[in-house]
Order: structure tokens, then C-alpha cells, then sequence
């Protein structure tokens, strides 16, 4: 099998993260008190140790906006001192008139491979990030969206179901970008009216063939390295997706707050291995290789 790697990870400074300072900001993974800290990369690489997870895909964390570019030089400077991450997810304002000189900065960093801004937006406020749930067809947005593809960038796409069928306009009028739907589309219950709304949305964005998934947060909502939910969730995306479109992140360390890295990925080597070593070889290796294009 290919080296493993994990398509969502995260490090930070708490002096560059805005909802790591001051008054305590709600997060939709909860509190949060263990990890309002310092999270570098001495430390992901000791949380990984024996995982057999050998490359790594960095994705943004939320610095204030105007800190982009440093985000990314901090993260390339850590890869050429550490060899990890091995590609980055940068960010980059899409509300902007023309985003073009914030892509101009950053893809003088070789190891930028997209960008992600949050786009999702839940009827529950807690869940809320983006100002309406309209924002991933702002006309604005779907204009920047589309320059990427000038840049040889793919976009993270973050919605919750109720918001897919929008996110397949942006998808679908993009077919030579590729987008990545953080968390799989962020189940928030089990109970079957929300799981039922969320295989929905999934089916929506699969008949974009450009439109990838990364099995990542999986435990955000429930709290827990749930063996039965990730299961279920694997079953789901693979039967509506197909491994090739999906891929394995650890959202570490916000998973960390209920699990360890290891028993992380070995609940998920075992949801994938129930459906055979090709399915798991692209979700843990192949898809993130084409997509990310890890150094």
C-alpha cells in the first residue's frame, strides 16, 4: 500500500489565532480549553507516531484575514525545517472584488495546492460560520471561485446538506477545479431525518465529477471516536461517492480533544478495510496523491 496520508491536519500559534485569544469563541467541536494552545508541529508528529501516517496535507486555521500570506510562509518554513506538512490548503478571501493579488502572494510558496474559505452556514447558531447560507453563490465568490483554475488551485468546499444544492452550482460551473468537501458534508445527528438529509446532499454533489469528499471531523458533532458512526458514515460516501473521490483527514487537534491519533486512524483503517484493500488504498493514499499532489 501507498504511504498513508492524512488530507486535513492542523498546527497553530495561539498568538495568530484569533478565537484562541481573549473572550472564549463557540466552535461547533465544543469546548475547547485543552487545545487553546499552542499545537506545533513537535507535537503532531509525536501524536502520529506509529500511526502509519507518512504525509500530511496542512489546511488553514483561521488567522485574521489580512495574515494569509503569513499563515502560509510560517507553514513552508515549518515543512523546510521538519519535512512536514508535504502541501497546503492557504486562505484566501473569496468576498473580495478580485482575489487575484491575494493568489499572486501565495503561490509563490511551491507547496500551496488550494485554498479554503468556510462557506457553511447552519440554522443552529452555534453551527454557523458564514454570514447566510446564500454565501457559496454570492456573485462575488462564484466570480473568485473561478479564477482558480488559472492557478492550478482547488478550492475546500465547507456547506452542510441544506446548503449542497447551491455549493452544485459552484461546483458544477468550475468543471476544471477540483473541490473538496471538508468533513463530508458535516453530519450533526444520527437520527434519521438528518441522516437522510445529509445522504441527499451527498448525492447532490456527486454528479459533479469534480467534486471530491475527505473523511476528516468525523467526530465533531458527536464528541467522540464513535466506532458505529464512522462506520456508517464510510458505508454512505463510499456507496454514493466512491473511494476514488474520497480521502482520509484527522483534524487534528480538534479530534484530539476526545481521542488519540492513533485510535483515530485505527477506527477508520477498520470502517475502510470493510470494503476491501482497493477502496482502502484510495482513501488513505490514492485520491489525496491526485488531488493533493503531496511533495
Amino acid at each position: 500500500m501507498q504511504t498513508t496520508i492524512d488530507s486535513h491536519f492542523h498546527i497553530w500559534r495561539q498568538a495568530d489565532q484569533p478565537w484562541l485569544v481573549g473572550p472564549m469563541v463557540p466552535r461547533i467541536f465544543g469546548p475547547y480549553e485543552a487545545i487553546r494552545r499552542d499545537y506545533l508541529m513537535n507535537e503532531f508528529l509525536a501524536d502520529r507516531e506509529g500511526s502509519g501516517v507518512g504525509k500530511g496535507v496542512y489546511v488553514q486555521t483561521n488567522w485574521a484575514k489580512q495574515d494569509f500570506e503569513k499563515e502560509v510562509a510560517f507553514v513552508s518554513e515549518v515543512a523546510a525545517r521538519t519535512g512536514w506538512p508535504h502541501a497546503i490548503v492557504g486562505y484566501a478571501d473569496m468576498t473580495v472584488d478580485d482575489v487575484r493579488p491575494q493568489l499572486d502572494r501565495l503561490v509563490k510558496y511551491p507547496l500551496l495546492r488550494g485554498v479554503r474559505m468556510q462557506l457553511h452556514w447552519h440554522e443552529t447558531p452555534a453551527f454557523r460560520f458564514a454570514p447566510s447560507a446564500q454565501q457559496v453563490i454570492d456573485p462575488k465568490v462564484r466570480a473568485n471561485v473561478r479564477r482558480l483554475k488559472d492557478y492550478g488551485l482547488s478550492f475546500d468546499l465547507q456547506l452542510f446538506p441544506a446548503q449542497m444544492a447551491d455549493g452544485l452550482q459552484l461546483v458544477g460551473e468550475n468543471p476544471d477545479t477540483d473541490f473538496i468537501l471538508t468533513h463530508c458534508g458535516m453530519l450533526t445527528a444520527e437520527d434519521s431525518a438528518t441522516v437522510e438529509a445529509w445522504k441527499a446532499g451527498l448525492r447532490v454533489l456527486a454528479s459533479a465529477p469534480n467534486l471530491y469528499a475527505k473523511l476528516s471531523g468525523l467526530g465533531t458533532f458527536a464528541h467522540r471516536n464513535d466506532v458505529a458512526l464512522i462506520v456508517s458514515i464510510y458505508d454512505a460516501a463510499i456507496a454514493i461517492l466512491g473511494s476514488d473521490r474520497l480521502m482520509f483527514g484527522s483534524n487534528f487537534p480538534i479530534e484530539k480533544l476526545w481521542t488519540s491519533y492513533a485510535e483515530l486512524v485505527a477506527v477508520h483503517s477498520a470502517a475502510a478495510a470493510r470494503h476491501g484493500p482497493a477502496v482502502e488504498a484510495d482513501i488513505f493514499a490514492r485520491t489525496a496523491e491526485r488531488v493533493y499532489r503531496p511533495g
